[in-house]
C-alpha cells in the first residue's frame, strides 16, 4: 500500500511496479487495491459519520455525482449487512463488528480487485470474528476479490486462504498451497507453528515441535515440491 515506504524488495501488482509510482500515479493505482485495517476502533475518524467515511474514497477520486455517491454508500452498507440508516451515525454508536463492516464497505467503495486485510478480526470477540470472516468469504465469492490476508491465527488462515506464506524475522521462509503446507510443512519454523495449534481432543498426545532460533540461517527459497517453496537446505 506504501503507507510505509519499504526499505528493500519489489512490489508488483499486475503490470505495475508499485515502488516506482509517483504520488499521482500511486493515487490512481490505489483504486485497484485497498485496505481493511486491524483495529476498527482507531481506523475510523470519530468526527465523520459512517456515510461520509465510506463516501470519502469516491470524493477523493472524483467518482460520480453527489447523488450517485450517496446511492453507492447505501448499496455498500447493505452489502456488508448494515442498514442504510447507519450512514448518519458516528463510529462510537457502533459495536466493534459493525465498525469493521464499515471499514470493509470503505475498502469496497472503489471496486478494487485486491484487498489487503491486516488482521481484520484480531480485535474482535470470537463470535463476531466468525461473522466478519463469513462476510469476507461471501464478498470474495460475489465480487471476485483477492485478499492478502495477514493473521497469526493459524486455524483462521487454514479456513480462508488458498496459499500461505510463513514469515520469520521479516522474511518468507515457506510458501505453498494451504492444504500442502498444513499437511507437510518443510521449514522447521512452520512445523513449530503448526504443532502449537491447540487440539480439540484434551487426551491427544502432545507432538509439539520446538524451534531453536539460534539455529536459524537465512537461506533462499527453493522449490521442494510443485508450487511448494521453502528456505531449507
Amino acid at each position: 500500500m506504501r503507507l510505509i515506504e519499504p526499505t528493500a524488495g519489489d512490489i508488483r501488482f499486475r503490470a505495475l511496479d508499485v515502488r516506482a509510482l509517483r504520488p499521482r500515479e500511486l493515487r490512481a493505482a490505489r483504486r485497484h487495491f485497498q485496505m481493511v485495517f486491524q483495529d476498527p476502533y482507531s481506523s475510523l475518524d470519530p468526527r465523520m459519520r459512517a456515510g461520509a467515511t465510506i463516501e470519502e474514497p469516491l470524493v477523493v477520486h472524483r467518482i460520480g455525482t453527489k447523488a450517485d455517491r450517496r446511492e453507492r454508500v447505501r448499496h455498500l452498507l447493505e452489502l456488508v449487512g448494515l442498514d442504510a440508516a447507519a450512514a448518519g451515525r458516528y463510529p462510537h454508536e457502533f459495536s466493534g463488528g459493525q465498525r469493521q463492516r464499515i471499514g470493509v464497505a470503505r475498502a469496497l467503495a472503489l471496486e478494487p480487485s485486491l484487498i489487503v486485510a491486516d488482521e481484520p478480526v484480531s480485535a474482535l470477540d470470537v463470535s463476531v470474528q466468525a461473522q466478519i470472516v463469513n462476510l469476507l468469504l461471501d464478498l470474495q465469492h460475489r465480487l471476485g476479490l483477492t485478499y492478502l490476508f495477514i493473521a497469526h491465527d493459524l486455524r483462521l488462515v487454514r479456513e480462508i486462504c488458498t496459499r500461505v506464506a510463513v514469515m520469520y524475522r521479516g522474511r518468507i521462509v515457506e510458501l505453498a498451497p494451504t492444504s500442502r503446507l498444513y499437511a507437510a510443512p518443510a521449514h522447521e519454523y512452520t512445523q513449530a507453528l503448526l504443532s502449537a495449534i491447540p487440539s480439540l481432543d484434551p487426551d491427544a498426545p502432545g507432538t509439539r515441535v520446538r524451534f531453536d532460533p539460534r539455529r536459524y540461517t537465512r537461506l533462499p527459497l527453493r522449490e521442494v515440491d510443485a508450487g511448494h517453496w521453502a528456505a531449507v537446505d
